[in-house]
């Protein structure tokens, strides 16, 4: 249960968040146990007062009306001290407690036992450790002072005044050692604030990881699928357009492509939004899915296309994620090919060798130097690829064209 935070106007720690040795209801509990154990030892310490024998009424009137005035001081001055934690208050409530005690030391010494009530106020009232030491020590002056006098007149043993010291020990040892002990528990409590902190820290970092990566993955789809698709579709209709004049035949072809293309990438951009999948994996193997992609791909540029599966076996094992990566090494590939290789054929090849399945991607175009080469497209390939224990290959020269290989391990 969280506490309110208080003052730190008291030798006990301040009780914040998490830090309490007593629950709020503990806290309200313990300070009625203290109201019922205070009216309890005053209201004894009344009674025997008023039963005190005394020739002239004095002595007597004086320490009745003493332990009055310490029980108005409680509750005008001792319980708001120890409830609200008001320094002024708690000083003069002690000042008071100081006085009271003595002179019922001076009194009536087998009163004393007052002091069971007097020594733990002092602890939990008190603003420092100091200051619980000092009026300790102040209260067991003000205790022995009379008992003193008492056994320096041979009116009284000496080991009256000596169990009122033995009390201050009692009272100086327990007090440190219930501090040190709610010390400790308070130093744990900020220990756990920070700890509950850096755990809020390292949740956001990861909340933001999460988007970011989030972010990567459908920069590399829309990149793979919707971008490669109006690609196809810019080069189509610039082909029509430029075919129209002299053969409309061809050019009503290339426009009949442009309409399979825009539904095929609409549809791309429904699966990702309703699966995030590729849609050509929906309701065919990847053997079926990269037939249809080299397929089109020799409708649309011309290019003599062919996929060769003759090292796949019929069950590779593959995942949906680990097939995904390959389909989308295949497209990644064929758009670069498209885009920059000037080349005259393309091949395909699916193989299964061990534990590793491969799509390769060869054309005999211009080529270029891969050192040299940086570009979104591969890059997010490759993290792609690696997300699955996989990795891309690029072998290619100027003149020599280009090979892509893609390859996951399989399970």
């Amino acid at each position: 249960m969280n506490l309110r935070p208080r003052p730190r106007v008291a030798a006990v720690p301040a009780w914040g968040d998490g830090g309490a040795p007593l629950s709020e209801q503990g806290w309200r509990t313990a300070v009625v146990v203290w109201h019922l154990v205070v009216a309890a030892m005053l209201g004894t310490a009344l009674v025997r007062a008023v039963g005190v024998v005394d020739a002239d009424g004095g002595p007597r009137a004086l320490l009745v009306g003493a332990l009055g005035v310490l029980a108005v001081g409680w509750v005008g001055l001792g319980a708001p001290a120890l409830t609200g934690r008001d320094p002024r208050r708690a000083t003069a409530y002690l000042a008071l407690l100081v006085a009271v005690i003595g002179v019922v030391a001076w009194i009536e010494p087998s009163l004393l036992f007052l002091m069971f009530l007097a020594y733990p106020q002092v602890w939990f009232i008190v603003p420092t450790v100091p200051a619980g030491v000092v009026w300790t020590v102040v209260l067991a002056v003000a205790s022995t002072t009379g008992p003193f006098v008492a056994w320096a007149r041979g009116d009284e043993p000496l080991w009256g005044p000596g169990e009122t010291l033995v009390g201050m020990v009692f009272s100086l040892a327990m007090g440190l050692w219930v501090h040190g002990l709610l010390a400790k528990s308070e130093e744990r409590a900020e220990l756990i604030q920070q700890l509950e902190a850096t755990r809020a820290e390292l949740a956001e970092a990861h909340h933001q990881q999460g988007v970011l990566a989030e972010r990567e993955r459908w920069a590399r789809e829309v990149h793979d699928t919707l971008a490669q698709g109006y690609t196809s579709i810019v080069v189509l209709a610039q082909t029509a357009a430029a075919q129209l004049p002299g053969d409309p035949g061809a050019a009503a072809e290339r426009v009949a492509l442009i309409e399979e293309v825009a539904r095929e990438n609409l549809a791309e951009a429904r699966a990702m939004v309703a699966a995030f999948a590729p849609v050509a994996l929906d309701s065919a193997t990847l053997r079926e899915a990269l037939e249809r992609l080299a397929e089109r791909f020799g409708r649309e540029t011309g290019l003599p296309t062919r996929l060769d599966t003759a090292a796949l076996a019929e069950d590779a094992g593959l995942t949906r994620s680990e097939e995904i990566v390959l389909l989308r090494g295949a497209q990644e590939a064929l758009a670069n090919v498209r885009r920059h290789a000037s080349a005259t054929a393309v091949v395909l090849r699916l193989s299964h060798v061990g534990d590793v399945v491969s799509v390769h991607v060869e054309d005999d175009g211009v080529g270029f130097d891969p050192a040299d080469a940086a570009g979104v497209g591969l890059a997010g390939l490759r993290d792609r690829a690696e997300e699955v224990g996989g990795a891309v290959d690029v072998a290619s020269a100027p003149g020599r064209g280009t090979r892509v290989t893609v390859r996951v391990p399989t399970r």
